[in-house]
């Protein structure tokens, strides 16, 4: 066989006196960009592969050398190890510094990812490997065993198992749900001490059928997933140690490096090298590109190249019939069971995979020992090439709780590629950070706050008014709360799955107590937390069996009940409970499929359920009440919306980050109120605040995402629909509190100053619609108006603009209002419901009328009736010389309107003619700009208006 070779490009210098590094590389998913790290160098190279002219993009986030790369499945996150103690993370590719994921007392040499990226392992020098929960930082658990410096870890295809190989040559399987080792290799893989310019590796075949691990004989060993067996080995023309090998992504070939400085490329089935390549260093990482047949390489100098056609043409593609792991359910949907959610902070108890049923086909593991030992069974192994993959006989206990999981549909992610649904989260929560203190939870109330040290962690509780009571004390949480609720009366405490038993425990501190002994815990085994919030004497959790439990405030167990699927969130406000849940997976468009409910558990009802609403693409930040009770929702993209009553209930959006303009901040919610967002600021790309120094509140007015509007209005506009918002909820809560029997005085009169700011607001409209030629706009907005003192302003505004025709309209609408209420008033007595007594505004707002007071009762009439207005119209001077005739035309059309009244009303029939209303006690009149008449006789409706009539007719 021809020895090639190839060309390299430096990428990191050297270490001192040009000796050898560890250097690293990977390849992006879409092929398009390779990533460089050396140990002697602090800095990341990201290389563009399509534009190799242009210089790659260097992160220097790392105080010491990098040892060791990772790039999540989908390539959207990297991570980086160091000799710093560190572990890293960025956004990819543009390489933006994310966290500080995790750090440890000694230097990092390898770090990876599960198949769904939720969970990263990292290890060392240390004695442990840590799973770290890459949503919210958190340790899922630490993993000790090893005796040496932990070299490499892979995640098992269907994240069962995660492998681990230290300096001193041992496997170590580790079953992923439980964290227990199943098979302890000592000794299988060369013994490489202290010397870490080339490291001991292994890797999963991408079926997830083998391990494969460099054996002691310059060759590289198979063994078997579940039970450790040694299956084949690759022994070819390697004359030292190999120290590093990659799988093809179909798993059919397999790349070697070796301290003899060169590559060999295997067909693993046939057990041969069939292609190679001498370099001038030794190879100390390699990577194949994802599509395609080619093979990044980078040796111990941190000099990089591909290496193209590293298989032959003539043999079938490295990318070409990649192996399938997911499997589909009964719905159609993609179900992908790595990408469950970890148990620890929610996320690893639900990893194992979905187990094969009784009557599967065997699976191609169990065949293919049979026939490894026998080379000339070359027809058996094509044909065995056809049975589909299928997954591994795992223990009967777990293959059965999959298989439940699969039918209650409660898996948590669909298909590798395909958009995942969004994790369990606990409104104020931010994500651990090592050695930092964080929030467990921070709302309009006040905060809670901790930070780990020494294996426990330090709570404090702290009001943002310090006049509530006396100081809460701090306390020591053994238990590893991730996350918390605070109301008025208590906080309450949870966290995931941890110790030997696999329980989560809940824990309620009320703040004061005529008992001696108030605060209660609860634990639960094989069931994990996700959500708690707190209300009036209850306290609420949703667990990873979508069970919501209810609790009294003294820790009695009162209700128990089954959500239709996985909890995202849970808030809670007086007898109030809000629940989000998924009600599927979510959609390819990447959009959440989510359900809320609200109980009342007081009354134990359910008086909301629906869709929760999310802007496209966008995940839910954030869920409360609003102080005056309404709940209310904030999505990832700074959309806000809070639920109202109106067109059979619905969502308002109430404010948009969009409409801000301002791309560089990040808004982190904490509540709000009638007309106010409290969030805290954070620049971006952070996206949640430090707890330390204490963030500082910003409060951000709520407006609509309105349209640009063609009159440059926009801020009335808003100020127009939110005063009609805030109006009908008076107007409701008036409604409630009449029926109830209750007095309505103060709401009365909140709901007069709005009927007020509202015709102020609805004025300036129409001065804006004049201005800008809108017309017809101008006279749906007068129609709108509540009162008639405003009418008679508008009609004035648009006089003085010398629009007489829109002048005639505005007339024309205030005498039907007028009328429409004098018919009203004639036909049917007055209500004398309390919830009357508002002016009812509506798009067809009925004008009030003036009351004259009788000896037995109130008699209705008009106010200022036109003729009035527009004799005061007419008697404006003119100035061109048709001013007499103009004068005449409003006469007459005034002495046609004076009879058109009077004719409607007589028409009504002499039985109706003299009609008394009967007095009511109003807690405010209907009319606040009306005068009550000194008159008291009792007189008709057609009287007083005859008596106008006379009174028009001396005045002209």
């Amino acid at each position: 066989m021809k020895i090639r070779t190839m060309k390299l490009r430096e990428a990191h210098k050297s270490g001192d006196d040009g000796e050898s590094s560890l250097c690293s590389i990977l390849w992006a998913a879409n092929g398009e960009h390779i990533v460089t790290a050396s140990s002697s160098d602090n800095s990341i190279c990201i290389h563009d592969v399509v534009s190799p002219s242009n210089a790659p993009k260097v992160l220097r986030n790392h105080r010491e050398g990098v040892t060791a790369l990772a790039l999540s499945p989908n390539s959207t996150c990297l991570a980086s190890g160091s000799l710093d103690h560190s572990v890293k993370l960025y956004k990819f590719p543009g390489g933006d510094f994310e966290t500080n994921i995790t750090r440890f007392t000694l230097p990092i040499r390898a770090v990876a990812f599960n198949k769904s990226g939720t969970i990263l392992a990292a290890a060392g020098d240390d004695e442990g490997i840590k799973l770290v929960n890459t949503i919210d930082g958190t340790i899922a658990r630490v993993l000790k065993g090893h005796k040496g410096s932990v070299t490499s870890l892979a995640f098992d295809p269907k994240s069962e198992y995660l492998a681990s190989l230290d300096s001193l040559g041992t496997v170590i399987y580790w079953e992923l749900q439980s964290g227990s080792t199943l098979h302890v290799l000592k000794a299988i893989a060369p013994n490489n001490g202290s010397d870490f310019s080339v490291m001991n590796i292994l890797a999963w075949s991408p079926d997830g059928e083998m391990l494969a691990v460099p054996g002691l004989k310059n060759d590289v060993v198979m063994y078997d997933r579940d039970t450790a067996e040694k299956l084949l080995s690759l022994r070819g023309d390697h004359s030292q140690p190999i120290c590093f090998l990659s799988w093809s992504p179909n798993g059919k070939y397999m790349a070697t490096s070796g301290l003899d400085r060169q590559i060999l490329i295997w067909d693993v089935d046939k057990k041969q090298d069939i292609e190679r390549q001498k370099f001038s260093e030794c190879i100390s990482c390699m990577a194949w590109k994802p599509q395609g047949n080619a093979l990044a390489v980078i040796d111990v100098m941190g000099k990089y190249g591909v290496w193209e056609t590293a298989v032959p043409s003539t043999m079938k593609s490295p990318t070409e019939d990649i192996p399938c792991l997911y499997s589909k359910n009964s719905n159609g949907f993609l179900l992908f069971d790595e990408e469950d959610e970890p148990c620890a902070s929610g996320n690893l108890s639900d990893l194992n995979e979905d187990s094969p049923g009784e009557f599967e086909p065997p699976s191609k593991k169990r065949l293919r020992k049979h026939s490894i030992y026998d080379d000339d069974l070359e027809d058996l192994n094509e044909e065995l090439e056809s049975i589909p993959r299928v997954e591994s006989r795992k223990k009967a206990s777990y293959g059965q709780k999959d298989n439940l999981n699969r039918k209650t549909g409660s898996r948590n992610m669909v298909a590798s590629g395909g958009p995942k649904m969004q994790e369990a989260f606990q409104p104020g929560a931010t994500p651990a950070q090592p050695g930092k203190r964080h929030f467990l939870c921070y709302n309009m109330l006040g905060s809670i706050t901790t930070m780990e040290h020494d294996g426990y962690s330090h709570i404090e509780i702290d009001f943002h008014d310090t006049s509530m009571g006396p100081r809460v004390p701090a306390m020591t949480d053994y238990f590893g709360f991730t996350m918390a609720s605070l109301n008025e009366n208590g906080c309450a405490f949870a966290n995931p799955c941890k110790g030997e038993k696999n329980m989560s425990t809940l824990m309620y501190r009320p703040f004061s107590s005529w008992a001696n002994n108030s605060e209660w815990s609860m634990r639960f085994e094989g069931e994990e937390v996700r959500a708690i919030a707190l209300g009036s004497a209850w306290v609420a959790a949703v667990t990873s069996l979508n069970f919501l439990r209810i609790f009294t405030e003294g820790g009695l167990q009162r209700h128990i009940l089954s959500l239709d699927g996985p909890v995202v969130t849970a808030a809670g406000h007086k007898d109030e409970l809000a629940v989000v849940t998924h009600i599927s997976p979510a959609l390819p468009t990447d959009e959440q499929m989510l359900e809320f409910r609200v109980f009342n558990i007081a009354h134990g009802m359910q008086p909301l359920r629906g869709r929760l609403p999310l802007t496209p693409g966008s995940c839910l930040t954030w869920l409360g009440f609003r102080e005056e009770g309404h709940l209310s929702s904030f999505d990832s993209k700074g959309v806000l919306r809070v639920f109202t009553r109106q067109y059979g209930g619905g969502w308002l959006p109430l404010f948009s980050a969009s409409k801000l303009k301002k791309p560089e901040e990040n808004y982190w919610v904490a509540g709000l109120n009638a007309s106010k967002l409290f969030c805290i600021v954070c620049k971006s790309p952070e996206s949640f605040p430090q707890s330390t120094p204490k963030p500082v509140l910003t409060l951000l007015d709520l407006s609509f995402p309105l349209a640009s509007s063609d009159l440059g209005a926009d801020s009335l506009e808003n100020e127009f629909i939110m005063t009609n918002m805030h109006l009908s909820r008076i107007q409701r809560s008036i409604e409630e509190r009449a029926a109830s029997g209750h007095d309505t005085t103060s709401l009365d009169d909140e709901a007069f100053n709005l009927e007020t700011s509202l015709d102020r607001c609805i004025l300036r409209l129409i001065a804006s619609c004049c201005n800008g030629d809108k017309l017809v706009r101008a006279t749906e907005l007068v129609k709108l108006l509540s009162l008639e003192k405003s009418v008679r302003g508008a009609i004035k505004l648009v006089t003085a603009l010398k629009l007489p025709n829109l002048a005639e309209r505005f007339n024309d609408i205030l005498e039907e209002k007028l009328l429409s209420e004098a018919v009203e008033n004639t036909v049917l007595p007055v209500s004398t419901s309390n919830s009357n007594s508002s002016v009812k505004h509506d798009f067809a707002s009925i004008m009030p009328l003036e009351t004259s007071k009788a000896s037995n009762g109130l008699v209705a009439s008009p106010i200022h009736m036109l003729p009035s207005i527009r004799k005061r119209n007419a008697e404006e001077p003119t100035k061109d010389g048709s001013g007499k005739s103009e004068q005449k035309q409003t006469m007459a059309s005034e002495k046609t309107n004076d009879l058109k009244i009077t004719g409607k009303l007589n028409s009504l029939g002499e039985n109706n003619k003299v009609m008394k209303v009967e007095q009511v006690n109003n807690s405010r009149p209907l009319n606040p700009f009306a005068k009550s008449s000194s008159n008291q006789e009792s007189t008709s409706l057609f009287d007083s208006l005859k008596k106008m009539k006379k009174v028009d007719d001396k005045g002209k």
